[in-house]
């Protein structure tokens, strides 16, 4: 934080001239030693770069690990008691939550507040320039709101500033309402809606920039989050007494909310311009090569060795050895076991989304045991390289998708009519359908009442954009994380006793080990055959004249240097799931203690359940 409160303008101006900024296209900075607020802003294409350095400080690798995990989709894998799975399980304290993320999105914030003030200024010498103009004005509008909505999600009421630090009498900054900063985030998404121009217009050849497409759709996210509930306290006493879960009390405005969720959802829908892909497995391989489409609306770019360390596909990918072709991809986080489950007969996003093997020394496919499934979405397996390094793959992060806009607009318009629309229906059933591959016969009923409706699209949800960074903080703007990490913690104890749901899963697997022999590779998911008791000798041999290998799902070993997650009742990883969550204190994090020592505006202001 020493960043944003400190630092005087010449120093950010510096930075932006000097940061790297992680597009696909790479851009040429004037030579920092000349660089000025004059000459940063004195051109549109210096003005550009300065916009672009914006972009590169709003991403930070704990929105999908630290802070992502701990829900009933995904877990840490990390060593029991370390820092990822310790905050993973909601043991969160103010010596140990990080701080990356919160600093990386004020510096964000801060070069968004520098880039806005000049940019007002500019004037275009003819109506192509002012446009272009415009859109960079529209772009750090955009910036600057998702930077404040990720920090509201994650810890409430926050500092808020709209102005750059120079331009400020005050240094320091308190709490400011959460509802205040998401009611300044949708102001500054609907000017940015203004100002940027349509994806087909040409102007922004790269999802890595925010369109007028993606900044609709963003808007419905922040206004369903500003319309939902959250973890609140009194600003005024820090009254332990005070802090509840609870939406904003002004009914009126909820009703606003779900209606600027809706009209946000609807532009994107009616222009046209966005699509869902007919598979979906084709969605995370066009992701994961580098292939932009018209389903992943906005992404953030990770491209080269001089990135902010996002480690996609490394540290949420699948396994690979070290020694294989793919190299080294140890993931910190798993799908939980029960996930697997989630997905009906014939989802063909399980397969995409949980990757049943990991890749040996040998470059063999190795079928998981239960508790070692890990993230299939950014597997490096299907790269067409292996990219920078091993920790820098090239793989882009996916902040919105049209799927989720298309669910979103379903959730609104639910809440809106107290029940769904025949519009709200298609849209969760153009996702279900493509979900099943195009067949609509499989998709199920879509509900009619208000109540089934909703537990559907909070169940949709976790199947559609599992581990994309949004589970966790949704379960808390729909007033149920503590009710579904009981639920996913009790889930996991059924399965390791095979009772309830999960008495008649397959206890064993039969597959055959084969080799990945290149990038791009075909494979979704091992093939395999299941058994729900351990089979006859006389089946195991003629399963192993076959070629095939019996693995015991529950403790079997997984592939040496995975990790071992036996899914025993008795195994500590089990015990101590979720062991720290606490309703009314597990759905905010607390301020470190680092951020209150950087800012003394903060002192006497943690949060009161910590």
């Amino acid at each position: 934080m020493k960043s944003l409160y400190k630092n005087t303008l010449y120093l950010i101006i510096i930075a932006l001239a000097t940061c790297f900024v992680s597009c696909k296209k790479w851009l040429d900075m004037p030579n920092p030693s000349a660089f000025d607020s004059q000459t940063t802003f004195a051109t549109v294409s210096a003005a550009e770069m300065a916009v672009l350095g914006a972009y590169a400080k709003t991403f930070n690798r704990d929105i999908y690990c630290r802070l992502g995990d701990g829900n009933d989709a995904s877990i840490s894998s990390e060593g029991i008691g370390g820092s990822k799975w310790l905050l993973s399980n909601f043991e969160y304290s103010s010596a140990l939550v990080p701080s990356d993320t919160y600093n990386s999105m004020y510096s964000g914030i801060e070069y968004s507040n520098v880039c806005i003030s000049h940019l007002k200024e500019m004037k275009g010498k003819d109506e192509a320039e002012q446009k272009k103009i415009n859109m960079l004005l529209g772009e750090c509008y955009a910036i600057r709101a998702m930077s404040y909505f990720n920090l509201v999600r994650y810890w409430g009421d926050v500092p808020y500033r709209t102005i750059p630090v120079a331009a400020d009498t005050s240094m320091y900054s308190s709490r400011v309402s959460r509802d205040t900063i998401y009611d300044g985030c949708i102001a500054d998404l609907q000017k940015a809606v203004e100002l940027l121009p349509w994806y087909s217009e040409g102007m922004i050849s790269t999802p890595e920039r925010f369109s007028k497409n993606s900044a609709y759709g963003i808007l419905a996210r922040v206004a369903l989050y500003a319309a939902g509930y959250s973890l609140r306290w009194d600003l005024n006493t820090y009254a332990a007494g005070s802090v509840k879960l609870s939406k904003r009390a002004d009914a009126g405005k909820i009703k606003q909310l779900y209606q600027i969720a809706s009209d946000a959802a609807d532009k994107v829908i009616k222009q046209g311009e966005n699509a869902l892909l007919p598979s979906f497995e084709t969605v995370f391989r066009n992701l994961v090569q580098g292939k932009y489409d018209n389903e992943t609306m906005l992404e953030y770019g990770q491209y080269g060795n001089d990135v902010n360390g996002g480690g996609i596909g490394y540290t949420n990918g699948m396994f690979t050895n070290s020694s294989s072709i793919y190299k080294k991809a140890l993931p910190l986080i798993a799908a939980i076991p029960t996930l697997w489950f989630d997905y009906r007969p014939g989802d063909q996003r399980r397969d995409v989304s949980i990757a049943n093997y990991s890749v040996t020394a040998d470059n063999e496919r190795q079928l998981n045991p239960y508790g070692n499934n890990r993230i299939g979405k950014f597997r490096a397996t299907w790269m067409l390289d292996n990219g920078a390094a091993v920790n820098k793959r090239n793989i882009n992060w996916p902040w919105l998708r049209y799927s989720d806009v298309l669910l979103m607009y379903a959730e609104a318009q639910n809440e809106l009519y107290d029940g769904p629309t025949s519009e709200a229906k298609e849209a969760l059933t153009e996702v279900r359908t493509r979900a099943f591959g195009g067949d609509k016969s499989k998709i199920g009923a879509i509900p009619s009442n208000y109540a089934d409706f909703k537990s559907a699209l909070i169940e949709e949800r976790k199947l559609e954009l599992a581990f994309e960074g949004l589970r966790r903080t949704d379960l808390v703007r729909w007033g149920v994380l503590y009710d579904t990490i009981t639920a996913a913690r009790q889930n996991v104890l059924d399965m390791a006793n095979k009772t309830g749901r999960y008495a008649n899963i397959d206890v064993y697997r039969a597959y055959q080990l084969k080799k990945a022999t290149d990038f791009n590779d075909p494979v979704v998911a091992v093939p395999y055959i299941g058994y729900k008791a351990k089979p006859s000798e006389t089946v195991i041999d003629s399963l192993t004249a076959a070629g095939y290998t019996l693995l015991d799902m529950f403790t079997g070993a997984p592939a040496a240097g995975a990790g071992d997650f036996p899914l025993e009742s008795t195994a500590p990883w089990v015990t101590g799931l979720f062991e720290g969550a606490k309703k009314n204190k597990m759905e905010i994090m607390p301020l470190s203690d680092g951020m209150i020592d950087d800012n003394p505006g903060l002192q006497g202001e943690q949060m009161p359940s910590y």
